[in-house]
């Protein structure tokens, strides 16, 4: 089969169009033939810093993937040869990921293609709905008439996140840097937006809920911006974060204002091998299944490259200016 592999560390240069052999299926294993990955952030962090396994490459990248069930192990229950499924798993440097033609998975970690998703939309969905839904209910337990701040409500989690949130019956305030993006997120229903380059969005935040800050805080972009965020948040407040805060991180504010502070990494249920986790993942695929069935659920996908060109994906991510998500297909 054809695969992409990340054959070193370095530039988007180091992913390489190879032939390889097919894998096999495992005992409780789908063998699935892929119509779609999906291109996340993480896949170009792992490509510069390395996989999380030792002595791992070449390895194939791509922790999203859709496609059709070609062939079930002798275990196996839930999928029939021609089923369409889901999921997000492999991409690590363990398990190998989905930029290719085939690839194999325990059949709990995959569920059913809603009947209104095709192949690239699914492909796109699977790593930021489980990020978005974690960070907003499992985390910091939203809830109705609640307000939350969204950072990069362009983005792949933040689009999501805002229509999570909608649905929730929350109010939303999201964070964007230009008029394009305003646009988006308007018309995904958001209350506040904050076009966050000409203003304050700490002032912003305030001003729209008069002087109190918001329930919570769902912070994709770290830093400076985690920093200022523990000062958006209401006492009591909860702010998630889904990257590292770094040493010597001053705490003072959240400390003082009580806040709850939560991090979410989507991925621990694979890296530590948590069955009961994953299938709470497989679980929030099913619950967002319905809320898209519905129409109250869409992906923004912004571009769709072939199999070959998943260098060119990595350069667009790593150029900041992508909007929704980007889709290989096979």
């Amino acid at each position: 089969m054809k695969a992409v592999l990340m054959t070193s560390t370095g530039e988007p240069d180091v992913l390489q169009l190879a032939a390889v052999a097919e894998p096999e299926v495992t005992a409780t294993g789908i063998k699935v033939r892929l119509k779609a990955a999906g291109v996340n952030p993480i896949d170009t962090k792992l490509r510069r810093r390395g996989v999380f396994y030792p002595d791992a490459l070449p390895a194939i990248l791509g922790c999203d993937g859709a496609g059709i069930v070609t062939e079930t192990g002798p275990q196996a229950q839930r999928f029939r040869p021609g089923d369409a499924v889901w999921f997000c798993h492999g991409g690590l440097g363990g398990s190998p990921g989905n930029y290719a033609e085939y690839t194999v998975l325990d059949e709990a970690g995959a569920a059913p293609l809603p009947a209104s998703l095709d192949f690239t939309a699914a492909a796109a969905l699977p790593l930021v709905l489980i990020t978005a839904w974690e960070a907003l209910f499992d985390r910091a337990r939203l809830g109705k008439d609640q307000t939350v701040l969204i950072h990069a409500g362009a983005g792949g989690v933040g689009h999501v996140a805002i229509q999570l949130a909608r649905n929730a019956g929350a109010r939303v305030a999201t964070t964007v840097s230009n008029a394009e993006k305003a646009a988006l997120v308007e018309a995904l229903g958001v209350d506040k937006v904050i076009r966050y380059q000409d203003c304050d969005f700490v002032e912003q935040v305030l001003d729209w809920t008069g002087g109190r800050g918001v329930d919570v805080v769902l912070d994709s972009l770290g830093g400076e911006t985690f920093r200022r965020s523990l000062a958006a948040a209401r006492v009591y407040g909860h702010v998630v974060t889904l990257l590292d805060p770094g040493s010597g991180f001053d705490w003072s504010t959240a400390r003082n204002r009580n806040l709850g502070i939560s991090f979410t990494l989507m991925l621990t249920p694979m890296l530590q091998d948590l069955p009961d986790a994953r299938r709470h993942q497989v679980d929030i695929l099913q619950r967002c299944a319905e809320l898209i069935e519905l129409g109250q659920l869409k992906p923004l996908v912004s571009k769709v490259l072939p199999l070959e060109q998943a260098a060119t994906a990595h350069t667009l991510i790593e150029d900041g200016h992508v909007q929704g998500k980007i889709v290989l297909t096979m």
